[in-house]
């Protein structure tokens, strides 16, 4: 989805946290103790308790993610130290960690994540068609590793990676569970949110042979107003899915799984501002639509000596956008349905197979090697509209060199940009963990890897006013091979039970890729580069007061070797990729929870980031003279990443003797100020109109200008939320009254543009006060 002419429409996270305990929780069987639970974790790819690993990383439970009405990631990612969630629209809303990213909005290049389902990659390389936000219901858990991981997973690991895990069927028991959501909430023109989810599990052979099925429907009231389109609370979502497994046992030591997941979502309009605190004014509707269907197969079996995992899955993406571009363009008409607009159709298909072998865990070496392989094509269709472009080309052939509208505007389409795109993935990778004594552990790996893209990208005959014209379309294509090795070497100590300290060297990498509109803007390289990471970082996990406490403290360093660095082309929308040589980033990471009585819970996670650019991007005009590019300077800031965050929670539990436990949870969270993009940070960005030296122009829309200059914050201010829950628990069901956004915090987000602000300056900001009442239960 590649625009000519798009607004850089950006978010950034906003969590409405509901008090989730991130790793360790309390377990059922350790109730009576007031233990912290173990958890069993796979993002290594084999089974180990999350306190061993040393990896930074954190966990949260499907129990945990049920209990606080955490549904997608804007609930409860941004709970995990590190951790940034940029929802900037459904389904291709991406995560950054650790800081590391190159644009608050995805809108080019792969991501500086990784993201799985069970194992399964979700995001093909190169530009994602869509970035899945798995809905949480029937979720065992979700893992997320900070750092990069190339060695097992290969690219887009720069900064981490999320792994959700699925309940699969279970042969051994019939099982069901539901969810349901109620609520309301501020500017929702008395709309309601709701959620209904419901599971069934069904062995068919006793120990044998099973089927699961989960299905939900999920509608959040919009709480946005366009007096645009005359509609209140113009910006609902609703979400529908589901997930089927199969699991068949036909031997103790053999497992075949089939699963299939399917999710779609709607967004009636954008979530953008362009008036006052709840209003956007836009001539028509801009909804989107995504959706995706993932089905895998995989086989564990028990060789003897080791477990072999053979793994292939197969993905289907859909998106379909539509903006509205207040410009004059052709027939000059800025307002209501003669007013431009663009309409986005995409699609890919990705198919995946990986092959591992796992030494089983009974020794002092233990060892993994595999092979995996990814496909992904893609094709992506762009167009910008303006009623009435073709008759008028027609009516003014002095103006367009007597092109006629058939060929300039064929359909009222003024641009067209078509992209078809591949992208190969190839991998063997391997890692060895030695014990010469119990207390110290040496873990060395690699992954060689070698990968192919190519593009064929043809921006179309078109106009974009008198005097602007392309009579032809413009095709043009890329190729581009790499292989090369990622390395990874830790050592850890643990000096007692309960205590790990560990030290860490890891790389990571993103495949290049095309740049479009390359054919039609003078001087942009036709593709870019790939950016890789090298990560120096040390760590300690440790648990006190018989696992009633845990600390767990992660700093790290950071460099960033040719990143692919995303800004805008001049005074237009045209979003491009330049590689900066280098870039670095470095912090520290920190996470405290505590149970020192049955009653109470306390949290408390903490960030600090410093990521900026250490090196610049230059461009020499024709009178020899050099600018810097769209604020790729030396000393900005990464976009998306506050220098400081921290989310802080406190729980109590009034434990009663009939089994119904009474509780209240309360969340603040802390985030601090940032910038959406590098260009953001440009001296006199937040002017339109005067002599600031980057100020955009203020040109008339509709009407006789009625000032010289208008002035905005260019920097995102800190801001803060709060989020509370009461009520009542069993071990079979719980119902709870909740309040997210407690103090009806209006916070920027990101900063939102277009045609280089002379089109539209806005921001957008977190949902209102919402509460409401939501339950579950098991049957």
């Amino acid at each position: 989805m590649y625009r000519l002419c798009r607004g850089a429409y950006q978010a950034l996270a906003l969590s409405m946290m509901a008090g989730i305990a991130v790793t360790p929780v309390l377990a059922a069987e350790n109730a009576s103790e007031g233990g912290l639970e173990e958890v069993i974790v796979t993002a290594t790819k084999r089974n180990e308790n999350v306190r061993d690993v040393a990896v930074s990383m954190s966990a949260l439970t499907g129990a945990d993610l049920a209990e606080s009405n955490a549904n997608s990631l804007s609930d409860y990612i941004t709970r995990v130290p590190g951790v940034v969630f940029n929802d900037y629209q459904p389904g291709v809303s991406e995560i950054v960690i650790r800081g590391i990213a190159a644009t608050t909005y995805h809108e080019q290049g792969q991501t500086t994540v990784g993201y799985y389902l069970n194992d399964v990659a979700l995001v093909e390389p190169g530009f994602p068609i869509g970035i899945p936000d798995i809905d949480t219901f029937d979720l065992d858990r979700v893992e997320v590793l900070r750092g990069p991981q190339g060695t097992l997973f290969g690219s887009s690991t720069l900064g981490g990676l999320i792994n959700y895990v699925a309940r699969t069927a279970d042969p051994s028991k019939l099982d069901s569970a539901a969810q349901a959501l109620l609520g309301s909430g501020k500017n929702q023109d008395g709309q309601l949110n709701y959620a209904v989810k419901g599971m069934v599990n069904v062995p068919l052979i006793e120990d044998k042979l099973a089927f699961r099925v989960t299905a939900l429907q999920r509608f959040d009231a919009g709480y946005l107003d366009n007096p645009g389109t005359g509609v209140k609370g113009s910006n609902d979502f609703k979400t529908q899915g589901a997930r089927g497994s199969l699991v068949f046992k036909p031997a103790e030591d053999t497992t075949i799984t089939l699963m299939s997941t399917y999710q779609k979502t709607k967004l009636d309009d954008q979530t953008y501002l362009t008036l006052g605190t709840y209003d956007r004014d836009t001539p028509r509707p801009e909804p989107q639509k995504t959706d995706f269907w993932l089905t895998s197969l995989r086989l564990d079996q028990n060789v003897g000596f080791a477990n072999l995992t053979v793994l292939g899955s197969y993905d289907k993406k859909n998106n379909f956008t539509v903006f509205t571009y207040p410009y004059a363009y052709v027939t000059g008409n800025t307002t209501g349905a003669a007013a431009a607009y663009d309409i986005t159709r995409a699609n890919a298909e990705i198919k995946t197979a990986e092959v591992r072998l796992a030494s089983k865990d009974n020794g002092p070496l233990r060892w993994l090697i595999g092979s995996s392989f990814l496909r992904a094509d893609k094709y992506s269709a762009d167009h910008i509209y303006q009623q009435g472009a073709a008759a008028f080309i027609d009516a003014n052939p002095d103006e367009f060199g007597g092109n006629p509208g058939s060929v300039l505007a064929p359909n009222d389409s003024i641009y067209g940009y078509i992209s078809n795109t591949y992208n190969k993935d190839v991998g063997v990778f391997g890692e060895a963990s030695y014990r010469p004594i119990d207390q110290i552990e040496l873990t060395v790996g690699g992954r060689y890897y070698d990968t192919k893209n190519s593009a064929t990208i043809t921006n179309a005959a078109g106009s974009l006013g008198g005097g602007t014209y392309s009579p032809a379309d413009a095709t043009f294509g890329t190729t581009q091979s790499e292989n090369g090795f990622t390395p990874k070497a830790t050592l850890a100590w643990r000096p007692e039970k309960g205590t790990l300290v560990y030290a860490t060297y890891s790389e990571g990498f993103r495949v290049g890729g095309p740049n479009p509109n390359a054919a039609i803007l003078p001087g942009i390289p036709k593709s870019y580069d790939s950016d890789k990471v090298k990560n120096y970082e040390i760590g300690t996990k440790t648990r006190w007061m018989d696992r009633r406490v845990t600390l767990n403290v992660s700093a790290f360093y950071t460099d960033i070797k040719d990143l692919q660095a995303t800004t805008t082309a001049g005074t237009c929308s045209s979003r491009i990729v330049f590689n900066v040589p280098k870039a670095r980033s470095e912090g520290i990471e920190a996470e405290l929870f505590a149970r020192p009585t049955p009653n109470w819970d306390f949290g408390v996670s903490a960030t600090y980031v410093n990521a900026k650019l250490k090196s610049s991007v230059v461009s020499t005009l024709p009178d020899g003279s050099q600018v810097v590019v769209g604020g790729l300077e030396t000393g900005n800031r990464l976009p998306t990443a506050p220098e400081f965050q921290a989310v802080g929670n406190v729980g109590y539990t009034f434990l009663m003797d009939s089994g119904r436990d009474l509780f209240a949870i309360a969340t603040v969270q802390y985030v601090g100020s940032s910038f959406s993009q590098f260009e953001n940070e440009q001296d006199g960005f937040g002017s339109i109109g005067g002599s600031a030296p980057h100020a955009a122009g203020l040109i008339p829309y509709g009407g006789p200008l009625t000032t010289a200059q208008i002035n905005y914050d260019a920097q995102l201010p800190s801001y803060s939320l709060g989020n509370l829950r009461v009520g009542v628990r069993t071990t079979r069901w719980e119902a709870a009254l909740y309040c997210n956004n407690i103090w009806d915090e209006t916070a920027r987000l990101a900063l939102d543009y277009e045609r280089d602000r002379s089109a539209r300056v806005g921001y957008i900001t977190n949902q209102p006060r919402t509460f409401g009442i939501y339950g579950h239960m098991k049957f």
